[in-house]
């Protein structure tokens, strides 16, 4: 039995609500320990060169100045080599961390798309290839940027903020416990808008996924919202969609610029009273000059260093958003797999296709029964026929043969062998497929006749479209195989993209053929090529042909005629118009209107 409907969360608080959602970028980082180790201790550099700066200002102050005989010029060049260990250190970070960015979200993509390739349908179905497409454009480059960027600055801000504060006591420890007294008052704020940041981030980022959305399906349909004069109506819902973002990531940013402000305020302003009471310090004598001053500057570091943390921690926030999203399709359970023991398919592959009391509902449409009770025995070498009205069930048995689905009862065998039992993979190495829509992807012919075979050489990709009917416009294009043929075949006419969908069947070479109504949407010269192609195709394969126009299989072995999911009519076409059932009716239907 399949499973319930599982469909990804989209509301803002679906996934975990804390940073442990960054473990998955952790633990790919984790995958690369020398960059690691490099970006650690580049960042411990700066930050000792940084914190160096202040100590070496109080010696200029103190002995440099106050010292007559000294010579100034030696502690400003020990500052400029502290200043070039900073710029070498800064840009050893840069590049480390920006190559772990990089590399991570790669591995990423990689692995979220190997994952993806494992699903079924029917998961596509219930979730937006669109809103899933932007998980893995727009969540990982936010990821990149956590990486490459905020982890960084989190770290080394950090370290500065702990080493800042160490030297500090070193210098005045009075003015620093005083200093520390307003970080309580710090991570209040924090805390209680931090929850309210992480949610609006996340309803940020399904916002940006939701213009993708409306953005790849307006332009997808360009000509159908041309044709119809829709224009204006697309423009206005894509810019309400994006207002709609809008107004999330200014509730977003109004969130953080109140944290953020709050915070700086908190802590400067602890400084400034701090400063105050060194300045009388000072003037007590319980402190010199250059040790205010290193202190001054150290706490300014140091303050600076927090509040980088109050902003990094927001992205932080993001980012674990943005994993938990990833995360979500990592987690997909592939519904259809290969059982822990697979049953081979014999060999020598026959082609025996057999429905046995199958039963079928789609998952998209659970109340509506797609095949009920269904059997059908295709036998080697034979052509059969599958005809009726539209939503009749015919589409769905060559959805259960590929095992795209598996049905709720009975059983699919091919050669004997339960589909559920074997490799999905070995099964449809044995199958075959043209289809109606045919998918021609964005590269050159070459690469879309070798999807059939990959392995396959010239010689075979042109001995198939000599088959096919497809050799004199192929050698017509620019550049041959070589030309690039545009998204979804766009340099082509329908009939050549279907003759050159049966070159990729034909270098398959497959026992098992299935044809979804090869013929359909062609003019009379485009129908008589496929036509002609289709002819040496089935030669000495098994085929399952579902036609809507009945002159292309009167030849068949076998008609089928299918209704509401069932057979209610099978055997050969001239049997069938003289048992004046459905095929009579939809044979006269179409013969008399070609009369």
């Amino acid at each position: 039995m399949a499973r319930s409907p599982r469909t990804l969360p989209d509301s803002p608080g679906a996934t975990s609500r804390d940073l442990g959602n960054l473990l998955l970028v952790w633990r790919q980082a984790a995958r690369y320990p020398f960059q690691i180790a490099m970006a650690a201790l580049a960042m411990l550099m700066a930050a000792a060169a940084t914190l160096a700066i202040p100590q070496r200002l109080q010696r200029i102050i103190d002995r440099g100045f106050a010292n007559e005989n000294a010579n100034v010029g030696t502690y400003f060049h020990y500052l400029l080599m502290i200043v070039a260990v900073l710029a070498l250190a800064t840009a050893m970070r840069f590049y480390f961390v920006s190559w772990l960015g990089e590399r991570v979200v790669a591995d990423i993509r990689i692995r979220v798309q190997k994952n993806l390739l494992t699903l079924a349908p029917r998961f596509f179905e219930e979730n937006r290839p669109s809103e899933i497409a932007s998980r893995l454009t727009a969540d990982t480059t936010l990821i990149e940027q956590i990486v490459g960027v905020t982890v960084s600055v989190a770290s080394r801000n950090l370290v500065m903020a702990i080493g800042g504060v160490i030297y500090l006591f070193t210098l005045a420890p009075k003015l620093t416990g005083l200093l520390l007294l307003g970080i309580p008052l710090v991570i209040v704020p924090i805390v209680v808008l931090g929850r309210r940041v992480r949610k609006a981030s996340r309803a940020t980022q399904d916002q940006i996924a939701a213009v993708g959305t409306v953005t790849n399906e307006t332009l997808g349909a360009m000509k159908i919202v041309q044709a119809f004069g829709q224009e204006g109506r697309e423009g206005e819902r894509f810019a309400n969609t994006v207002e709609t973002t809008f107004a999330v990531a200014r509730s977003r940013i109004g969130l953080r610029a109140v944290m953020t402000s709050i915070v700086i305020l908190l802590v400067f302003g602890s400084i400034v009273m701090v400063m105050w009471q060194g300045a009388s310090d000072v003037a007590s004598g319980h402190l010199s000059g250059g040790t205010l001053a290193a202190f001054m500057l150290t706490g300014a570091l140091v303050a600076g260093a927090f509040g980088a943390l109050t902003e990094t921690y927001g992205d932080l926030l993001r980012g674990a958003g943005a994993a938990g999203r990833l995360a979500e399709l990592l987690r997909e359970i592939p519904e259809i797999r290969a059982p822990a023991e697979p049953v081979p398919l014999p060999t020598p592959a026959r082609g025996e296709l057999v429905f046995d009391a199958v039963s079928f509902r789609y998952p998209t449409r659970p109340d509506t029964s797609a095949l009920s009770d269904f059997s059908l025995t295709v036998s080697p070498g034979q052509t059969v026929a599958v005809v009726g009205p539209s939503g009749a069930g015919k589409s769905t048995l060559f959805a259960l043969a590929e095992r795209f689905y598996d049905p709720y009862a009975g059983e699919v065998r091919l050669d004997g062998v339960a589909l559920t039992a074997a490799d999905p993979a070995e099964v449809r190495a044995r199958i075959a497929m043209v289809p109606q829509d045919t998918v021609i992807f964005a590269a050159s012919a070459r690469d879309n006749l070798r999807y059939g075979s990959w392995e396959a050489s010239d010689e075979a990709i042109w001995a198939a479209a000599e088959q096919a009917n497809a050799a004199t416009f192929l050698r017509a294009l620019p550049q041959g195989l070589d030309t690039y043929l545009g998204e979804g075949g766009a340099r082509l006419s329908g009939g050549q993209r279907q003759r050159l969908a049966i070159a990729r069947a034909l270098l398959r070479d497959a026992p098992l053929l299935l044809l979804d109504e090869a013929t359909s949407a062609l003019d009379a010269e485009s129908e008589r090529l496929v036509q002609g192609a289709l002819e040496r195709l089935m030669k000495d394969r098994t085929t399952v042909v579902i036609a809507h126009r009945l002159a292309t299989v009167r030849s068949a072995d076998l008609i089928v005629v299918m209704d509401d999911g069932r057979i209610v009519e099978q055997g050969r076409h001239d049997a069938l118009v003289a048992a004046g059932g459905l095929y009579a009716r939809l044979a006269r239907l179409q013969f008399d209107a070609v009369a």
